[in-house]
């Protein structure tokens, strides 16, 4: 017997070439309408087949409709049962069983007759050849990118050779296909052709797929609703999606998030219609804008700090000024602190101005430290890169947990002006939930000490985070180096200095445990730092399906000294396991610090680099 699956438009229709029984004009009509109960079953229905193949007919059976007609007759019945095998063999065939034995007898009983249905479905076919071919301008196009995503539709399809062919599997991989050509340059493709010829004695599905991308598309002018309050020119310079850049559904995304996270607007919605001008298709935005003024209360917890609470004052559009402050009191037992943020709307290149001021108290537990800081610069957003350039005073007062004061320069005590470049760049595949990509980080600075002997300094901190797919789960490699240059007895305030350990650094020591050893057993901050991480992220499955938890294995390695002889790793191993929550992933992990000897639990929430 030869089927086949024939599909255009997403329409799928399986054609069996063998005979089938014919259905006579007395047979029941099929319309579920015309099945209403009225008595009791005139049938019982018996079905042994495996698990998979006997769920799939009590759902579907066209049989099962009839059981509840109290006057059907032996003659209906017998029709029934007669076409009955060719339902069977068509709903089995969706489950990529081609060649079933099929047994079916209807044994009398004491009040009604019993119907059996008995299937054996045999071998199951699998995938043989696969042919994906393409037609519009991503098949004649000459463009690396249009080669590439060729490449990657072809690459991505999800009914490889070799894998078991089923209905469900074969709509799935046609669907993906076409989400995978409509994600970029062609959200007016569509799939033009596809054909699954079943070789049922052989158990081969040879499956052929056409893929029409249409034209290419280049975004145009930008069309806003729903701004009154704040400047028209935030959603374009926000969004970032200039006219003339070809189209990308990830960039539309990314917008919109832009968007919803800039503060002005509590929802933003970007839609390019595939049936515009492709030449230059308007960009929909529409957005519900943020109110003016709002105070957020929050309350939290970590490993690191402890419980906490918050609360925070926003103005979206400061009088006489029109920037945005955003002023934030946070409470907790480590790292209480007070902060206010005033940022102007960006100009016609993404550049802002921006100026901070904060004021903490950090008790790590050996030293506590009460810091001010002043910032004056600009700061620039873009799709993958962030800029940020600023004048910085920082001053930092040490003192035992006793109360006494510490002033050597070891301990962080001092004040100091600095000016400074902060480059950060996430290439990641997607920013909430990443499987793969790297992020980098560089901050430059250079400055002087205002304490005692006034000494030039220059502070340098480099930042690294991969993610490498793998068979099985994928490798998250982590990698952060500092350093602070001047002379030994520079009084360098502790914020321009380094110390490490806690939930997202060094697993298995407490909160900036890892320092400089000070006289006493005190830890203080040091000039030079190394961090580094490996860990291996793998899906938990259920039913051989990826489930929203991952498993997790690392081993954190961290280093802080005054000079670079003296960096000795502190290490720290242990097993976690995440969870895809609606507001970025939540991990919780155990870790023993091996310095230390100790066990300890870490948790946090979200991706941040």
């Amino acid at each position: 017997m030869i089927c086949k699956l024939l599909g255009a438009l997403g329409a799928s229709i399986v054609l069996c070439l063998a005979p089938v029984a014919a259905q006579t004009a007395g047979a029941p009509d099929s319309n579920p309408a015309q099945a209403e109960p009225t008595g009791p079953p005139s049938f019982d229905l018996v079905i042994r087949a495996p698990e998979a193949v006997q769920s799939l007919l009590e759902r579907h059976l066209e049989l099962r409709r009839y059981r509840e007609v109290s006057d059907l007759d032996d003659a209906e019945l017998a029709r029934l049962l007669a076409l009955a095998e060719n339902d069977v063999r068509e709903l089995v065939a969706t489950l990529g069983y081609f060649t079933p034995k099929i047994f079916i007898a209807r044994e009398p009983g004491p009040g009604r007759p019993t119907v059996v249905i008995a299937v054996d479905p045999g071998e199951a076919a699998r995938v043989g050849d696969v042919a994906i071919d393409f037609e519009g301008d991503i098949a004649a196009s000459t463009d690396t990118d249009a080669a590439l995503q060729r490449e990657a539709i072809r690459g991505g399809w999800r009914l490889p050779q070799g894998q078991a062919f089923t209905q469900s599997t074969w709509d799935d991989a046609k669907a993906q296909a076409v989400r995978d050509l409509t994600a970029r340059r062609y959200p007016a493709g569509r799939m033009s052709y596809s054909l699954a010829d079943i070789d049922a004695p052989a158990h081969r599905a040879h499956l052929g797929l056409r893929l029409d991308s249409g034209p290419l598309f280049r975004l145009g002018p930008m069309r806003v609703s729903g701004v009154e309050r704040y400047d028209p020119v935030l959603v374009p310079r926000i969004a970032l999606l200039p006219p003339g850049s070809i189209y990308d559904r990830e960039r539309l995304l990314q917008g919109q998030l832009r968007l919803a996270s800039s503060g002005y607007f509590d929802s933003a919605f970007i839609l390019v219609d595939p049936e515009s001008d492709p030449q230059a298709a308007p960009v929909q935005v529409t957005v519900r804008e943020a109110p003016l003024q709002k105070v957020v209360l929050g309350i939290g917890l970590t490993t690191d700090t402890g419980p906490r609470a918050s609360i925070e004052h926003i103005h979206n559009r400061v009088p006489g000024l029109g920037w945005r402050a955003v002023s934030k009191l946070q409470l907790d037992r480590k790292a209480p602190f007070a902060q206010s943020e005033w940022t102007a709307v960006p100009d016609e290149k993404g550049w802002r101005w921006a100026a901070l001021a904060r004021v903490e108290r950090v008790d790590d537990g050996n030293l506590v430290t009460y810091g001010q800081r002043l910032r004056a610069g600009r700061l620039r957003t873009e799709e993958h890169i962030d800029r940020n350039v600023y004048v910085q005073f920082d001053r930092a007062r040490v003192q035992t947990q006793a109360g006494v004061p510490v002033t050597s320069a070891e301990s962080g005590a001092g004040s100091a002006l600095s000016a400074n470049y902060v480059w950060t760049g996430r290439y990641f595949d997607n920013m909430t939930f990443p499987s793969r990509g790297h992020g980098l980080g560089l901050e430059l600075g250079g400055g002087i000490t205002l304490g005692g002997d006034r000494s030039p300094f220059q502070r340098t901190v480099f930042r690294w985070l991969g993610l490498l797919p793998l068979r099985e789960g994928r490798l998250q490699l982590r990698a952060e180096a500092g350093a602070v240059l001047t002379r030994p007895s520079a009084r360098v305030p502790s914020t321009q200095l380094f110390r490490t350990g806690g939930d997202t650094t060094v697993r298995g020591y407490g909160y900036r445990d890892i320092g400089v050893a000070l006289p006493g057993g005190q830890v203080g901050p040091g000039r030079y730092l190394a961090v580094g991480s490996v860990e291996w992220q793998k899906p938990v499955r259920r039913g051989g399906l990826p489930t929203n938890f991952e498993s997790v294995l690392f081993v954190d390695a961290g280093a802080v000294a005054d000079r670079v002889g003296n960096l000795r790793p502190s290490v720290g191993v242990g097993t976690g396991v995440r969870w895809r929550s609606p507001v970025g992933p939540l991990q919780a992990d155990l870790a023993y610090g091996v310095k230390v000897r100790k066990l300890k639990l870490h948790m946090s929430v979200g991706f941040v680099f």
